[in-house]
């Protein structure tokens, strides 16, 4: 039984690392893996940094396609409510002061109701991409550091799972001496 602590203890000390790399408890002992925290940095620094030293860099391009479709999709949607707004305001302001530039030509003569509208869902939508970029940054960091840190375990074939039941009898009293079936339970993972 001493045996198996000494095990646990040492696979516990291998999930709280003290130095930036770590070596694993795994049938390849040279290998070593990084610390999942300073991926997690690296990660937030560089958006796909934390892939690569992963070694998952078949990922990077998809962080920054996702990054960057989102930003493109949130410029364009910024100029048109840049237009929207300044035909807004220029149909409704009675002193055309053209605060926010001049009406585009594809809106002159567009109804300011419609136009209203329209402003005000690319406004909405603009803000949501906001939101969709911050999440898909959040979720590169994420997928590197629960990368990281499962990356030391052991998921080879291996693997063994070892249940066993015994039935004993134990003293229901000291007095009495009878005896009562006690059923154990144990249960080992190698």
């Amino acid at each position: 039984m001493l045996a198996g602590n000494s095990v646990a203890q040492q696979r516990f000390h291998l999930l709280a690392p003290t130095s930036p790399v770590y070596t694993s408890n795994s049938i390849n002992e040279s290998e070593t893996f990084p610390d999942p925290k300073a991926v997690m940095r690296k990660s937030l620094i560089v958006p796909g940094w934390g892939q690569i030293t992963n070694k998952q860099t078949w990922k990077v391009p998809i962080v920054y396609g996702l990054l960057g479709g989102l930003t493109y999709y949130s410029i364009t949607l910024t100029k048109d409510y840049h237009d929207y707004r300044a035909a807004y305001y220029n149909a409704t302001n009675e002193n055309q002061d053209f605060r926010f530039g001049p009406t585009p030509a594809y809106l002159v003569g567009q109804n300011s109701s419609s136009i209203r509208n329209q402003r005000d869902f690319l406004r909405n939508r603009r803000d949501f991409i906001y939101v969709t970029i911050g999440l898909a940054y959040l979720l590169n960091v994420v997928d590197a550091y629960v990368y990281a840190h499962l990356r030391p375990f052991d998921v080879s074939d291996n693997l063994s799972v070892a249940p066993t039941i015994n039935v004993e009898t134990t003293n229901a009293s000291i007095a009495t001496l009878d005896l009562i079936p006690v059923m154990s339970f144990k249960f080992s993972i190698k």
